[in-house]
């Protein structure tokens, strides 16, 4: 597969567009149906937080994602020019509390954390540079 790429603004009305980029490129590679759900829900994890947190309220910046994936893993990058913020530091939500007792956030890295196998994050060139790594087993491809 050649590397796939998107761009999206900072507005989280586009997600259905990445939604559908992530469905092609599962298509393309042959994943099933679980696998691909979980994908998509850990990459809109990561690119709405990236959407409501990277730029100042009201400032216009983009998203990129990029996909390539070969026989043994799908690799998403996420970059942005937004604000520096490392979300691999940030602490596990504690889900050991009630919905109310939980402080705001970090369940959308804990998500992403649980459906991904590899995170990384640097910054490079004053982008943020978010990897996701899926390792695609015997039992996710469908050929």
């Amino acid at each position: 597969m050649k590397t796939r790429r998107l761009v999206l603004p900072n507005d989280i009305e586009t997600i259905p567009q990445l939604n559908e980029f992530i469905d092609s490129v599962a298509e393309e590679v042959g994943l099933e149906m679980s696998l691909t759900m979980s994908l998509n829900l850990a990459l809109e994890e990561a690119v709405v937080n990236v959407m409501e947190y990277a730029y100042p309220e009201g400032q216009k910046g983009n998203v990129e994602i990029e996909v390539t994936a070969d026989q043994e893993w799908m690799t998403f990058v996420i970059m942005d020019t937004g604000i520096a913020f490392d979300p691999t530091m940030k602490e596990d939500a504690d889900t050991t509390l009630s919905a109310e007792e939980r402080p705001i956030g970090g369940l959308g890295i804990f998500l992403v954390r649980q459906l991904m196998d590899v995170i990384d994050y640097k910054r490079q060139d004053n982008k943020n540079v978010l990897t996701l790594q899926k390792k695609l087993g015997e039992e996710n491809a469908s050929n």
